[in-house]
């Protein structure tokens, strides 16, 4: 209701299309190049961030701009189920027939593997998304996945990517030889208070808006409410135009802040 108030040409908060589109944030960058470290090292990462952090988006951009021919990527957005469920969906993903049998699965994954590897000369890259609902079964077999016995070079780029509590899992013993492997491991921060001003400004640029929408003090509640999580910051900004627009007001002031907090948390 608010875009042919503002004459915006999209609503600007709602999530992004193209990871090219991403605001270059600090904690965008240091999780970005701890990430392009991870490819150079070919072994497991880990990445966790608080919801709505923008973890995924980052990992998004970063897949996106890999070249296809140096890179074969398979991306497991969530599993929740056995072993053999998260088998099946990765071998779906690297074209392979799907067996019901765990072991056949897992030797099948991991000659596609080798062969992508050397014979195709690409790089396999295994991303699991909310990692934190892995059985502990699941993640000791990933950690089988990415072992191939006495060869010194790595063959899989396995990044688990979730919420903080998967630490605390892989800090239990049952997991210490996973743990063991983990070459990268990095938490991803939300946005400063400095960087909120020029956040809202790229997205409101994406939608072909150069004006200051928001007004400082607006922005200032904005931090505070959201904690600097992207998330939170989109949809609270997505309410405070509405109230803005409401009042027929050109700008977001700090009550506008205020009314969204209240529609939000109704």
């Amino acid at each position: 209701m608010y875009r042919q108030h503002f004459a915006l040409s999209r609503y600007p908060f709602r999530p992004l299309e193209h990871g090219d589109e991403l605001f270059d944030s600090r904690a965008v960058r240091e999780t970005t190049t701890r990430l392009r470290h991870l490819l150079e090292l070919r072994g497991i990462g880990l990445l966790t961030g608080e919801p709505g952090c923008g973890k995924t988006t980052a990992i998004r951009k970063l897949l996106t701009g890999l070249h296809p021919g140096s890179y074969r990527v398979c991306y497991v957005p969530l599993s929740t189920g056995s072993v053999l469920d998260l088998y099946q969906t990765v071998a779906w993903a690297f074209g392979l027939e799907v067996s019901r049998y765990r072991a056949v699965a897992r030797h099948a994954i991991r000659a596609e593997i080798s062969r992508i590897l050397k014979e195709a000369r690409q790089l396999p890259v295994l991303v699991i998304d909310e990692a934190h609902h892995l059985h502990n079964d699941v993640l000791e077999d990933l950690r089988l996945l990415t072992s191939f016995g006495m060869d010194s070079q790595q063959r899989l780029c396995l990044l688990l990517s979730g919420l903080p509590e998967v630490r605390h899992r892989l800090a239990l013993t049952v997991h210490a030889s996973l743990r063991q492997r983990i070459v990268v491991s990095h938490h991803h921060t939300a946005l400063t208070r400095d960087e909120v001003e020029p956040y809202l400004a790229h997205r409101l640029r994406l939608a072909d808006c150069q004006l200051d929408l928001f007004e400082k003090p607006a922005c200032e509640a904005l931090f505070q409410a959201s904690r600097g999580l992207p998330r939170e910051i989109d949809r609270l900004a997505h309410f405070a135009l509405v109230a803005a627009a409401l009042e027929r007001s050109r700008t977001v002031n700090a009550q506008h802040l205020e009314n969204a907090c209240g529609e939000v948390a109704a």
